[in-house]
């Protein structure tokens, strides 16, 4: 029996997860601004432990850390589910939209994980899912400061993962691609409430395709949801797990593409090390 700290559990894919966790009969600590969504979703079961937490205050991650040590004495798997998305040109999201996504993307990210770590190392043992996206790996016109905090996401888990293995804990980002769920409905996706003539073949036409893309997309979110639950269980887990055909085409093609810089530019970048004596 494991128990999972599960956030931005009330829907997508924290729900389907502490669904299956619960099946199987781990214990699930679900979080949400509003833990009546999670109960709504979830029902009530002797396992599941709903809390509130906005994952952008700190001072509450640390106290929804506790509750859950305090009813099940343990966190062994911390999945860090919690976020958003924003569309539009870079130039014309407002400084406000920009803040707001990093403060739940980013620092609510650390903010959860800075708070279960302490309970995890003192046992020397733990899983942290850092849910990623198709665009922390590769960037693209028209979610460029979305991409900008996935990215970041990214960073911050390879660096997780090389402190935190000696000490028994693994750590893996996971990349979805376009999974069939709300994240691109108004619920889960801003869009740039002013947007320029000048983008209109660029991210003006992401925003088209996005509208028409919602609930066509081509992953199942059920099937991503049972790959993690089975995934917990690798003994030598990746420090990252691309999900998704759309996914594993663009860390290919993107791939291709650095591998052709450095053959045009390699002359010029080796150029600027010290003359070898």
């Amino acid at each position: 029996m494991k128990t999972w700290f599960i956030t931005g559990a009330s829907r997508g894919f924290g729900a389907r997860i502490a669904e299956l966790a619960l099946a199987q009969g781990d214990n699930v600590v679900a979080t949400a601004r509003n833990p009546k969504s999670i109960t709504e979703r979830l029902g009530d079961h002797p396992n599941l432990l709903a809390v509130a937490l906005d994952v952008t205050d700190e001072g509450q991650a640390k106290v929804a850390a506790q509750s859950a040590i305090q009813r099940f004495g343990q966190i062994d798997v911390l999945l860090n589910n919690a976020g958003f998305g924003l569309l539009g040109a870079v130039e014309e999201a407002t400084a406000e939209d920009v803040e707001r996504l990093y403060r739940t993307n980013v620092f609510g990210l650390l903010a959860v994980t800075r708070a279960v770590l302490p309970h995890m190392r003192a046992v020397r043992s733990g899983r942290i899912l850092n849910i990623s996206s198709i665009g922390g790996y590769r960037a693209g016109p028209g979610f460029g400061i979305y991409s900008s905090t996935k990215f970041a996401v990214e960073g911050l888990s390879e660096s997780l993962r090389a402190e935190l293995a000696p000490l028994g804990i693994h750590v893996t980002v996971i990349e979805p691609g376009y999974f069939r769920t709300d994240f691109l409905d108004s619920s889960s996706l801003s869009v740039s409430a002013h947007p320029i003539a000048d983008y209109a073949d660029t991210a003006g036409a992401v925003r088209t395709r996005a509208a028409d893309l919602n609930h066509a997309q081509p992953g199942d979110p059920d099937r991503l949801a049972r790959v993690i639950v089975e995934f917990v269980e690798a003994p030598n887990p990746p420090v990252r797990l691309p999900l998704g055909s759309d996914t594993v085409a663009a860390i290919e093609a993107k791939h291709a593409s650095d591998a052709s810089i450095l053959t045009q530019w390699r002359h010029v970048s080796i150029s600027t090390d010290f003359p070898q004596s």
